[in-house]
């Protein structure tokens, strides 16, 4: 795994210890350090920092475009590198992905938590500031049909059933007047 060294800025801790929005400040800290990480990624794959000239580079950087990734604490916009040679490759999101892994297992459950696609969209434009439409949540949960098919027609002959019993004395008071 490789280690990144990560610079901060004095303005973002800032935000984030002295602003009443905390979200809005560990949503910016979110961002400046995935963008830092994509950079590194970039100077990795290319062998070369940007304005180097060495003999070991593999190739050019050919600026930047933005990404918008809904997360938990809202919609953030990475700056993915652009290469001219080729597509630049990350493993901090999968292509064509536009929401955090964990916000989609979130909404799957809902939907099988019997939450409607309606309410769904309401719900996460409350908590993560991004509403999501019936349409996106029916699509997440075809993905999802698959597996509780497979659930419900799963074999049931190696199943038992046991039941215990619980045997136990209750004494009653008889009722007394005081």
């Amino acid at each position: 795994m490789a280690q990144y060294q990560i610079t901060v800025n004095q303005e973002l801790l800032y935000q984030l210890f002295l602003n009443n929005h905390k979200d809005s400040g560990v949503a910016a800290l979110l961002e400046s350090v995935l963008n830092q990480i994509l950079q590194a990624q970039a100077t990795e794959q290319l062998e070369a920092e940007p304005y180097e000239r060495t003999d070991e580079r593999k190739g050019y950087r050919n600026g930047a475009y933005p990404y918008p990734l809904t997360t938990r604490i809202g919609t953030i916009t990475l700056r993915v590198p652009r290469f001219r040679s080729g597509r630049f490759s990350t493993e901090i999101f999968a292509r064509y992905q536009r929401s955090e892994q964990a916000l989609v297992l979130a909404l799957m459950e809902m939907v099988v938590n019997g939450v409607s696609t309606r309410k769904i969209s309401n719900i996460t434009e409350e908590l993560c500031g991004a509403e999501f439409s019936k349409t996106t949540v029916s699509e997440l949960c075809k993905k999802l049909a698959p597996v509780i098919q497979g659930w419900n027609d799963r074999s049931l002959k190696d199943i038992r059933c046991v039941d215990w019993f619980n045997s136990s004395d209750i004494d009653f008071l008889p009722q007394k007047s005081i």
